[in-house]
């Protein structure tokens, strides 16, 4: 089995902040909680909250949207170009994906890809509200083995975040762009 991470390793950029001015362009109301996303960040920075309790709040603004089924897949209509194409050289039927991005964002590119089974953080997409906690470095393993027992063939990320999903593949690669090099581990 491959594993990857999806923001800046399956997609060129990160999925949450590119959705997030999506909807800041076509609901005026998001773009005006502009300032108190800011002061959430600020918070999260200075170790005043988790990035989870960060997330939660900045996802407050799901609740000004009307239809947000309908809103992720307009998103993705012009957003697939962002997915990079050395996918196609290391695809394999039984990818998955494990992000720290909503699983319901992702879901629709990873599908488009081929990719059936996804991690990601469970967020309620009406609401904002998590289901846990944010998906993210050692959260991954433990997600991980909730589901499968299986080894990781090979690990794909482009961030240190994910040294502990790398830690546990037979091999594992960093992404720069769409360039792949063998995975540098901290010392």
């Amino acid at each position: 089995m491959n594993v990857y991470d999806f923001d800046g390793t399956l997609y060129s950029g990160d999925s949450t902040f590119d959705f997030m001015r999506w909807l800041m362009k076509r609901y005026p109301k998001v773009l005006a909680r502009l300032p108190y996303i800011a002061k959430q960040f600020a918070r999260y920075r200075m170790k005043k909250q988790t990035k989870t309790v960060f997330k939660e709040k900045l996802y407050r603004v799901f609740t000004l949207v009307p239809d947000m089924e309908s809103e992720v897949a307009l998103f993705w209509e012009s957003h697939l170009e962002k997915l990079k194409n050395y996918y196609q050289t290391t695809k394999k039927a039984d990818d998955m994906v494990i992000s720290a991005s909503a699983e319901f964002l992702i879901l629709p590119a990873c599908e488009t890809l081929g990719i059936q089974r996804v991690l990601g953080s469970v967020v309620d997409m009406k609401t904002g509200k998590y289901t846990g906690v944010n998906c993210h470095g050692e959260e991954k393993i433990r997600r991980l083995r909730e589901v499968t027992q299986e080894k990781i063939d090979e690990f794909y990320s482009d961030s240190h975040a994910d040294d502990p999903l790398a830690g546990i593949a037979e091999k594992a690669w960093m992404v720069k762009g769409e360039k792949l090099v063998k995975w540098p581990f901290r010392k």
